[in-house]
């Protein structure tokens, strides 16, 4: 099983943003794909609050979420109150499942982490049962979108690039879904897109404290300095930018993402 380099890491405000992610602001697109009985394998499920909502979707069909974090994985479990979800430890590069055990296979947020993306899904295609669905969504950092304008954060987002070429992944994942799963051997593909937008007052606070934190303690700053390419000071003054930006009266940041709906 291939170990990969995970940008973010598992930081608290990290998991802020992974905890706040609920079918409605995250899966919308498949939505209303879903029936009472079908079984869902969420993939990179971290704290499993969509996992949960999926659950409650399909029950009493069963979804079960795999993250290759342990703790995360615990969380996870010990929040579940749901007897149609389940959660375990796995890899997407070799799933602990059968071939053909589930429905839908769910991806929130894990492609543009990973080196080989269509491996992943080339393992996740052979989970799925025929004519079972893949519904897949990635953010692309590229097209992220903010005001008002301000260099340090232009820095922010090219040293974000950089991080995550050094760790082997892409963080413009959401423009290359569709050719990835075409390439995995998908049938049928369906392109979406859609944003979160923050530009409401608690929004923006909730928005800047959390990248303000990450661009000094989480495991993206921890890559930053380890490969020479920021240093603290560097990485103070990105923090002070988000602060600045989520004071300002008229800010907004929006954040794209591609989504896929395709067919084994």
């Amino acid at each position: 099983m291939r170990a990969e380099r995970y940008t973010h890491g598992h930081h608290p405000s990290v998991l802020r943003s992974h905890q706040w992610r609920t079918a409605a602001n995250s899966a919308a697109y498949l939505l209303d794909r879903l029936v009472p009985g079908q079984d869902i394998l969420d993939v990179g499920c971290g704290p499993g609050t969509i996992s949960r909502d999926l659950a409650r979707l399909v029950a009493p069909g069963q979804v079960v979420g795999i993250d290759a974090a342990p703790a995360v994985i615990a969380q996870a479990a010990a929040e579940a109150s749901e007897d149609s979800v389940s959660f375990q430890v796995g890899n997407a590069y070799a799933l602990p499942f059968d071939d053909c055990s589930f429905d839908i296979v769910h991806a929130h947020q894990l492609l543009q982490h990973l080196a080989e993306p269509v491996t992943a899904l080339r393992e996740m295609h052979r989970v799925l049962r025929p004519g079972g669905l893949l519904a897949v969504r990635d953010a692309d950092y590229a097209g992220f979108i903010w005001a008002p304008p301000d260099p340090v954060l232009d820095r922010w987002i090219a040293l974000y690039h950089e991080v995550t070429a050094r760790n082997g992944a892409d963080a413009d994942a959401g423009r290359r879904l569709l050719s990835w799963v075409r390439a995995a051997n998908f049938s049928h593909p369906v392109m979406t897109s859609a944003n979160w937008t923050f530009a409401d007052p608690d929004s923006r606070a909730w928005w800047g404290q959390l990248w303000a934190e990450r661009v000094e303690r989480s495991t993206f700053a921890e890559h930053a300095i380890d490969y020479g390419l920021s240093d603290p000071a560097e990485l103070s003054e990105i923090a002070k930018a988000f602060h600045r930006w989520a004071d300002h009266p008229d800010a907004i940041f929006i954040v794209p993402h591609g989504e896929v709906i395709a067919y084994r």
